[in-house]
């Protein structure tokens, strides 16, 4: 090609490498403006011929309209927003925690390396909208992109963030050698290159190629689309063949007036199913007949569900069986499918921010040589608790492990026995 596609992702870490001289300016740098809250609806009417224009002006840097069709797709079409909530809250419904970078890595200071997790941890618990932000973040796996400015104030003489804000997708936009750039207020057309230590910047699909083609609400589109299509012709079909029709037999001597007033009893007939008709007029009420099988409307809608939860979730037993067989092993795989793609999720998710968040939060706090510790997602325990007590049976007696008692009480839902409370006896060891 032209200028030859470079990897996405690779130019995105290179961009954002924090280092101590690149100290961030305090304060917005993205005002949030009117143009924000209005939004075109370019699903309305979309043809296929229509989608692909969409999607070339997306690969041409322009994201707007992409990202305002993708924002529509999920509004109304519930089964897209099933999947595409899943595959999200799988990763957000996470409790998230910040852990020292000598726990991971060999050959770190375990001083010095407690002492920046515990820093970044107070930073992120003292954000009132952190999770929220992670939410905004989540948003990526559609989108293949989400941004988030880092808002720097001085605290106490220290420049620390305060607020970290999503930014509006139509914000974002690509430069012709696909580097990414932000709309502001002084740069409305072309946008403002991305300062360092400013912004977190999340694109979990950019392996290779254009950061726009890997989405996963650009994966469905099409198949979001002939749904929409489908449902509309279901619709039609319902009106025109569902109701039964109603035919009046006049005789030939009737004038022009009694034929309209003829037409409008029938008509009323739709709605008030009641007419009053004169004793030469044959009324007849023929049902619509289907054949065997029905139309295929339903049967298509059906399967394109399906591709949308394969392309979402890696398979369809956890979320759809109807007119399926499946076993109750089959969909312990297909779990376990999910599973993989969440624990993919998270490690995505664990980069970026300890690249574009937890990295200058560390260095501008202790200097560029500080370890920077790492975020990640407390995984669940199993969900019975007959299995989560064997766990720790082994965990314990076994494997020696210390496992914290509040915790583990948590866990299993049993909390502690307050004093003078009469007690379970147990087995003594």
């Amino acid at each position: 090609m032209a200028h030859g596609k470079r990897n996405a992702l690779q130019r995105i870490v290179n961009a954002f490498r924090p280092t101590l001289t690149d100290r961030p300016r305090p304060g917005r740098v993205v005002v949030s403006r009117a143009e924000d809250s209005v939004r075109d609806y370019p699903g309305a009417g979309l043809t296929p011929s229509r989608l692909a224009a969409i999607l070339r002006e997306a690969d041409d840097g322009s994201l707007a309209t992409a990202m305002q069709l993708f924002e529509e797709m999920e509004e109304k079409d519930a089964h897209l927003y099933s999947v595409a909530n899943t595959r999200r809250l799988a990763v957000t419904g996470l409790q998230w925690q910040i852990i020292s970078a000598a726990d991971v890595r060999d050959g770190v200071d375990r001083a010095a390396a407690d002492e920046s997790a515990a820093y970044c941890r107070e930073i992120l618990d003292s954000i009132d909208a952190f999770d929220e932000s992670l939410q905004h973040l989540a948003l990526a796996l559609g989108r293949n992109i989400a941004v988030a400015e880092i808002v720097w104030e001085l605290v106490g003489g220290q420049l620390q963030p305060v607020d970290i804000a999503p930014v509006d997708f139509t914000r974002v936009i690509f430069d012709e050698f696909d580097r990414l750039r932000i709309l502001t207020e002084d740069e409305p057309r072309d946008g403002i290159k991305i300062p360092a230590n400013k912004f977190v910047v999340h694109a979990p699909h950019s392996v290779s190629g254009h950061p726009q083609r890997g989405g996963l609400l650009r994966v469905t589109a099409m198949v979001y689309l002939a749904k929409n299509l489908s449902l509309k012709d279901w619709l039609v079909y319902a009106e025109v063949f569902g109701m039964p029709v109603r035919i009046a037999r006049y005789e030939p001597t009737a004038t022009p007036e009694e034929k309209r007033e003829m037409l409008t009893m029938l008509e009323s007939l739709g709605s008030n199913a009641a007419g009053i008709f004169s004793r030469a007029v044959e009324l007849q009420i023929i049902e619509a007949k289907h054949g065997a099988d029905g139309p295929p409307y339903e049967r298509l809608i059906e399967f394109l569900n399906r591709e949308m939860s394969k392309a979402w979730l890696g398979q369809t037993l956890t979320t759809d069986i109807a007119g399926q067989s499946g076993s109750v092993a089959a969909a312990r795989v297909h779990e376990e499918v999910r599973a993989d793609i969440l624990a993919d999720d998270v490690r995505k998710e664990a980069r970026t921010l300890r690249r574009d968040l937890l990295g200058p939060i560390t260095r501008l706090r202790f200097g560029p040589d500080a370890p920077v510790p790492y975020f990640t997602r407390r995984p669940r325990g199993p969900a019975n608790p007959r299995e989560l007590a064997d766990v720790l049976s082994v965990a314990v007696n076994q494997l020696g492990l210390k496992v914290s008692e509040p915790w583990a009480r948590a866990a299993l839902g049993i909390g502690p026995a307050a004093e003078g409370d009469a007690t379970l006896g147990g087995v003594s060891r």
